[in-house]
């Protein structure tokens, strides 16, 4: 039996080991809602909960990619990029292959990840300025190729089967099952799969992991290769949503992406981290924005508390004790 000190020390070990870091995401998607409820009496209804899940589809789909990479240890810029020029692959091919068109945007956003991380991995240089350079390549493509008009989409096999409803119109729009499909399959890859556990392992120390035997380019490669594909379904799932490809589709989604995975408790120094804390950041990013729509908050506005959230999140969430200098 447990005596009054050894149980006081219990109590606070468990004290310590639960911690506003850990609930911090959960508890702000919880304040948010109820928040916006409150001022807002269209927010907290089931029309909205449809257009905020189909708002965060692209998001989601793009922030499980960055999940990994992140963990990794890496980060990719050119992921709005990628989004655009496979939703340009989509719609320039959807007139002829019709809902086949899938493949196109996949392998669009295959050999965008691919080049990604064999520049990053085989060329040893770093991630961030792969990725940048890539982010003007890549968007640069978009351009060339559009002429900075619309690319529309008429096929209605392709609208309807990627952002119709198959039940109706009171029901989920197809994107967000595709949304939650993907979500699942991503979810066992980095839970239940070696491949998951060794992008935790290589960010937590590269080093280690090498002297383990993890072949450490070649995960790295498959992890930036794996995000350029659910990029591709991304930008896809996208031009369905709009109907069309623009120039600037997707624009600034790789700022959103990465918010939502940190806001989610992933930290940028990689090594851990969670599909569910990606798939709360997400959401919380969306209804952040979604709510201030409804209020009528200044657009600019909205850009300075977007921002002031991402820093509370960082400043909350990121665990110092981990991290031997800041720079």
């Amino acid at each position: 039996m447990d005596t009054p000190v050894e149980s006081a020390s219990l109590v606070r070990g468990a004290l310590k080991r639960i911690s506003l870091r850990d609930y911090f995401p959960i508890l702000l998607l919880v304040a948010l809602i109820a928040f916006f409820s409150l001022n807002s009496p269209r927010f907290f209804t089931v029309q909205n909960l449809f257009i905020v899940l189909q708002q965060t589809v692209t998001l989601l789909v793009v922030a499980l990619g960055m999940t990994f990479v992140i963990i990794g240890g890496s980060i990719d810029l050119s992921v709005g990029s990628i989004v655009g020029l496979a939703a340009l692959a989509a719609a320039a091919t959807s007139s002829d292959l019709g809902v086949f068109a899938i493949f196109p945007a996949i392998f669009v956003g295959l050999i965008c990840g691919l080049i990604n991380g064999v520049i990053f991995a085989k060329g040893k240089v770093p991630s961030f300025m792969v990725t940048l350079g890539t982010l003007v390549a890549y968007r640069g493509i978009v351009l060339f190729f559009t002429q900075g008009a619309p690319i529309s989409i008429t096929n209605r096999d392709f609208l309807n089967l990627y952002s119709g409803r198959v039940a109706g119109p009171n029901t989920l729009p197809n994107s967000v099952i595709f949304a939650l499909i993907i979500t699942v399959i991503v979810f066992v890859i980095f839970n239940y799969t070696v491949f998951g556990r060794k992008v935790r392992a290589i960010g937590g120390g590269e080093r280690v992991a090498h002297l383990t035997g993890i072949k450490v380019d070649r995960v790295k490669i498959m992890t930036f290769t794996m995000l350029g594909v659910l990029c591709g379904l991304a930008g896809l799932l996208q031009s369905a949503r709009v109907f069309a490809a623009t120039a600037q589709l997707g624009a600034n989604l790789e700022l959103d992406a990465i918010a939502a995975v940190v806001v989610g408790g992933t930290p940028l120094t990689g090594g851990v981290g969670s599909i569910q804390g990606t798939i709360i950041g997400a959401l919380v990013t969306t209804i952040l924005s979604n709510g201030m729509n409804m209020m009528g908050v200044d657009p600019y506005l909205q850009n300075i508390i977007r921002g002031i959230v991402l820093i509370a999140a960082v400043f909350i969430t990121i665990d110092r004790s981990k991290i031997g200098i800041i720079k």
